[in-house]
């Protein structure tokens, strides 16, 4: 493949930004750091000495090709990987400063301010309403049903859902679309006021027009969030993040500014990945 067509084609849809809502990317604080992190699944190795550091209220997109362990580290962030029998990690990793696998952090309490939208939509089978306050509810944020139901509307108006459903929030959340689905499950994430947003493919299975609507949320949500993305989508990648890191066989191969991932990277197992010779 001619590798320099691609990149052209790639780099048409990076956004520079050497300069950040008026900061250079050398004043924008570090929100998560991870230092020296492997992971194992029993004795299968699965992640190999990561070590970055992921930028405030910015977008930061994982690529590589299946299999490659960043979903694996995705789910290190917010301690999913904990539900999974003889999965265990080495290294640290800290947000806002705090050792996240500390003995005192509660892994629940993390999660809420680590939220993460997957793959699969995954509604509830209740109401609409009912789907976005259901973490409210039973983390009793709210101290009425009129508190409540501005949580309600808010989230959805923050995941671009609200005039869409506003006037049938009490039918069955599975009425809705495949793209409207994925974005009630990031209002009911919104709902509980995490401070970052992990999402695993949000994408993928996703029509054209629904993706580009969960794109444009994506892109408007961070300027209140610091949000990570797990992509196959070298184009999504190029679109919508500020950092990009890609994974090779449970490696951190590169991480870098976007701009520089898809118009000049450092390594030639970067450049290979993103013009299409593997993966």
């Amino acid at each position: 493949m001619n590798s320099g067509v691609t990149f052209s084609k790639l780099a048409a849809q990076v956004k520079p930004r050497a300069v950040v809502e008026g900061r250079s990317v050398l004043e924008i604080p570090v929100k998560i750091k991870a230092e020296g992190v492997d992971f194992y699944y029993d004795r299968t190795r699965a992640l190999h000495n990561i070590t970055l550091q992921i930028k405030e209220r910015q977008i930061t997109a994982f690529i590589g090709p299946s299999g490659c362990g960043k979903s694996t580290f995705l789910r290190t962030l917010n301690r999913m990987n904990d539900l999974i029998p003889g999965a265990r990690l080495a290294g640290n990793v800290f947000i806002d400063g705090q050792d996240i696998y500390a003995r005192a952090v509660d892994p629940i309490l993390l999660r809420r301010k680590v939220g993460m939208i997957f793959q699969k939509s995954n509604p509830f089978p209740k109401s609409i309403y009912e789907n976005v306050v259901y973490g409210v509810k039973i983390n009793s944020y709210a101290k009425n049903r009129r508190e409540m139901d501005e949580i309600a509307e808010k989230s959805l108006q923050d995941a671009a859902l609200w005039d869409e459903v506003k006037d049938r929030l009490h039918r069955s959340a599975l009425s809705l679309s495949g793209g409207q689905q994925q974005r009630l499950c990031i209002a009911r994430c919104l709902a509980v006021k995490p401070d970052i947003i992990l999402m695993d493919e949000p994408a993928s299975a996703l029509d054209p027009i629904s993706t580009a609507k969960i794109e444009e949320l994506i892109f408007e949500l961070k300027k209140r969030y610091t949000i990570i993305i797990v992509t196959h989508n070298m184009q999504q990648a190029a679109r919508v993040s500020d950092y990009t890191a890609f994974f090779l066989m449970g490696e951190l191969i590169e991480y870098d500014i976007t701009t520089k991932i898809f118009t000049n990277p450092s390594r030639k197992e970067t450049e290979d990945y993103i013009t299409g010779r593997f993966g």
